[in-house]
């Protein structure tokens, strides 16, 4: 069976058609003639798998990794680096166009390196897991991780069954003179956690108290990191969230603060461990922070010490319920929700808020699209569009907007 490859859509497989039925092919490129196997049928639409490639594309490339399409990880490293951009870059405007919003005059890129740009890294019994399988690869090194990361790898690699079991967050970046740490969690339903200390050398019990706020992560001086991005210094837990791409964070963070006019107040919806809510004191007197995980919010204060501001322990839509009408008015608001987007009660806040502007970042380009549809239905208008191309050689896709009140 042959097909025609058409476009490229949002999860990386590309799209098309037999006798007018939707098929989807992943590690292809569009425009390619391939010759493919139905792997799954759905009465709208149907998964195949490549046989052969009939005709390639120009941008097809050699996949430098030798774990490629076997490692659940990255799908695009099929594509030179310069077409995956414009193919990610086009997939956010089609998710945006579904949603009424043109941003196709509006989207810039802001990049980084291609490769060995990853600083936080999850191993599962020593190794990744293989594509649409629970079966671990033991790998001696990942192309899309930073070299702090990828010393560790190598120097376990002869003796990998030796890696802690369970799941495990490695965390090494050039952004903190490439100190690394590894944090194992062996056992989800137990209260014991076993932490590994720098190059993982030696091993401790410890009996640590469940947290039973959030699902994330009890603060420990032996998971705490400390990295500097744009002269701020930023603490976290490593088995909590923080971004995994700095070099281009950075660019994100410096780019915020270009973007921002300055003024008295400002919120920062989601705030986390404060990383972007360091940047806005540049520019605003007063930083008002709101994140639901208060395991972050500790690292917040320790990252906010010495400037003024004020951090709540909530939930954005409890902010809104409850706080928002004690507070002045905000010049500007910068939010960052997670994958599921901004809480409707938040939404419908914002959107009657008359916030000068509002900076929106989001992992996850469909919910982004629909809480900006939102704002903009309420009299905001949509400036400036921009693809955060954190995740290279994968379909991962984030952006920022600058939305202004009309």
């Amino acid at each position: 069976m042959t097909i025609i490859t058409d476009k490229m859509v949002f999860g990386g497989k590309s799209l098309g058609k037999i006798d007018g039925k939707n098929v989807f092919v992943p590690y292809t490129i569009p425009g390619e003639k391939i010759e493919i196997e139905i792997t799954e049928q759905n009465k709208d639409y149907d998964n195949a798998e490549i046989v052969k490639i009939l005709e390639p594309s120009e941008h097809r490339v050699e996949p430098k990794c030798h774990y490629y399409g076997k490692c659940g990880g990255c799908n695009m490293m099929h594509i030179d680096s310069a077409y995956q951009k414009l193919l990610r870059k086009q997939m956010l405007i089609d998710i945006f166009r579904q949603n009424g919003i043109d941003i196709s005059d509006k989207t810039q890129i802001i990049d980084g390196p291609d490769f060995n740009y990853r600083a936080r890294f999850q191993l599962n019994n020593g190794g990744l897991s293989q594509r649409k399988s629970n079966v671990v690869i033991p790998v001696e090194e990942c192309l899309c991780a930073e070299n702090a990361v990828n010393d560790y790898l190598k120097n376990t690699a002869e003796k990998s069954d030796s890696r802690p079991k369970g799941r495990c967050h490695l965390f090494g970046s050039s952004f903190c003179n490439n100190d690394f740490k590894i944090a194992v969690e062996e056992n989800k339903n137990e209260n014991s956690k076993k932490i590994h200390g720098v190059k993982g050398d030696k091993a401790k019990k410890l009996k640590l108290k469940e947290n039973k706020y959030f699902s994330g992560t009890v603060s420990s001086p032996e998971n705490t990191m400390t990295v500097t991005l744009g002269g701020h210094k930023l603490s976290f837990d490593i088995r909590g969230f923080f971004q995994s791409n700095l070099f281009v964070f950075e660019k994100v963070c410096r780019l915020i603060t270009e973007l921002l006019p300055g003024g008295k107040n400002i919120l920062d919806m989601y705030a986390g461990c404060g990383s972007i809510s360091t940047f806005l004191t540049e520019k605003y007197e007063n930083v008002v922070l709101v994140e639901h995980n208060r395991d972050a919010l500790v690292f917040a204060e320790q990252n906010m010490a010495g400037t003024k501001h004020i951090s709540y322990g909530l939930s954005g839509a409890n902010f809104v319920k409850s706080c928002v009408n004690t507070l002045p008015a905000f010049d500007a608001c910068t939010i960052d929700p997670p994958r599921s987007g901004m809480e409707k009660e938040v939404r419908q806040w914002l959107a009657e808020s008359n916030i000068p502007l509002i900076i929106s970042l989001s992992c996850d380009p469909a919910t982004h699209a629909r809480d900006c549809a939102a704002l903009i239905s309420a009299g905001y208008k949509l400036k400036e569009m921009y693809l955060l191309d954190f995740y290279p050689n994968t379909s991962h896709i984030e952006s920022l907007s600058l939305l202004e009140r009309i």
